[in-house]
């Protein structure tokens, strides 16, 4: 019995919705344990009085903020500037705090070197 995924099978990401109200977001990889609906169940698949859990707004008032590790911000700004609107959250922070440490590793060797 082999425990690897099939390399055939394509992986289709899910979006994820946002409570307009409170933030909270709708993972559909997690369901919603309070309303037993099972992981894996699409947003457009709730039942139609389901409401936010944690502040009770109803469906209409969540946003599609799409799958985890897409680019954040407006899709029609994504291809401005020099491409560091396209990247997703994790690689904007490895870029900010690395090119933070380079100038910190840099201004701490000018300090030694005097």
């Amino acid at each position: 019995m082999s425990t690897e995924t099939d390399s055939n099978e394509e992986v289709v990401p899910v979006d994820r919705f946002e409570c307009r109200s409170c933030g909270y977001i709708y993972e559909p990889d997690e369901g919603d344990k309070r309303r037993k609906i099972p992981p894996g169940t699409l947003f457009d698949q709730l039942p139609n009085d389901w409401k936010c859990p944690v502040c009770r707004t109803p469906m209409e008032q969540f946003v599609n903020i799409g799958p985890v590790g897409a680019p954040s911000g407006f899709p029609e700004n994504l291809g401005y500037g020099f491409g560091v609107n396209a990247m997703t959250p994790g690689k904007k922070n490895l870029l900010i705090f690395g090119t933070l440490l380079l100038i910190f590793l840099f201004l701490l060797s000018f300090y030694s070197s005097g």
